[in-house]
């Protein structure tokens, strides 16, 4: 159906509150470290996904067939969130936000292996170069104390940690056609907490003197703005709107992203930054674009749905 202007307006502050996850994170750190950081936020993910399941009258308890997928997912899934913690907090909120940027890039590459007649076409493929060279650019850029940003491990974490986001985000399509993916999810946090609760107790200590309204705001923003109404709210539009028109309006996440750190996190950005952004948001708005119907007034096939 036509996507009226609130729905856009809605999905781009959303994209925009995504920006904020690597802020988010950083300030979580503070006192809580990455094993710590993602029970505590998928705890309360949990619970707002939970009560909107109960509220939608979603059933949520898995058919048999569903715990092998959601398994092999929720795998995945705690591995790529603990890298992805563990990297932003070894680099900065600013590059944090462009270089986890990379997992649409993935998924648009790897789209084929899953879904079919999800080709690559020169203008996607054009975008994903742009896209490439935008992260690049941001990589080889100096850092503030002069040195490469190459050389950064928190930024190959982060690029690890969006590769595997863009792999599992293929991954689960066949597994959110087949099901609701409210319960993939729902089941997706929960079979990984296990995970994060034993590598915490096992590794590491809450730096209880630091706890305080940054780090608390922090783990409340990943939980219940990100990991709760962010998913609640998209699910809504991507039920109701086309998936690939929502999807497109991601671009702004990274944007987003460096203008929080500079404002939160009292961060800089350098010339080479600006136009390696510049060079992202352009390359994922050709690849995220919305695709044309091949014949006038032909049905268009349901696009992906992203979780």
């Amino acid at each position: 159906m036509p996507i009226p202007w609130t729905a856009i307006a809605v999905a781009v502050t959303m994209n925009c509150l995504w920006g904020g996850q690597p802020v988010a994170v950083k300030l979580g750190l503070e006192a809580f470290p990455p094993f710590w950081t993602a029970f505590l936020r998928f705890s309360l993910g949990i619970v707002c996904v939970g009560i909107w399941a109960r509220l939608a009258g979603i059933r949520l308890y898995p058919a048999a067939e569903e715990w092998k997928p959601f398994l092999g997912l929720s795998l995945l899934f705690g591995v790529q969130i603990w890298i992805m913690n563990v990297g932003y907090g070894l680099t900065t909120g600013v590059m944090g936000s462009v270089l986890i940027s990379v997992y649409p890039l993935v998924a648009a590459l790897l789209g084929p292996l899953a879904v079919a007649g999800d080709r690559l076409d020169a203008v996607r493929a054009l975008g994903l170069a742009a896209a490439f060279i935008g992260t690049a650019t941001v990589l080889l850029g100096e850092s503030e104390a002069g040195e490469l940003e190459v050389l950064s491990t928190g930024n190959w974490l982060v690029l690890l940690s969006g590769t595997l986001l863009g792999v599992r985000l293929v991954m689960s399509t066949r597994v959110i056609r087949a099901t609701d993916p409210a319960r993939a999810t729902f089941w997706q946090m929960v079979l990984a907490q296990p995970l994060f609760l034993a590598g915490a107790l096992a590794t590491e200590t809450v730096a209880w003197d630091a706890i305080g309204w940054r780090p608390l705001a922090g783990i409340a923003f990943q939980g219940i703005v990100i990991a709760g109404v962010g998913f609640i709210v998209i699910a809504y539009l991507l039920r109701r709107y086309r998936p690939s028109t929502m999807i497109s309006l991601g671009f702004v996440t990274p944007v987003s992203g460096a203008a929080l750190s500079v404002w939160i996190l009292g961060e800089t950005i350098t010339q080479s930054f600006v136009v390696g952004l510049i060079e992202v948001a352009i390359g994922l708005a050709l690849v995220l674009r919305q695709p044309a119907p091949r014949t006038r007034g032909a049905a268009v096939a349901p696009a992906r749905e992203r979780e």
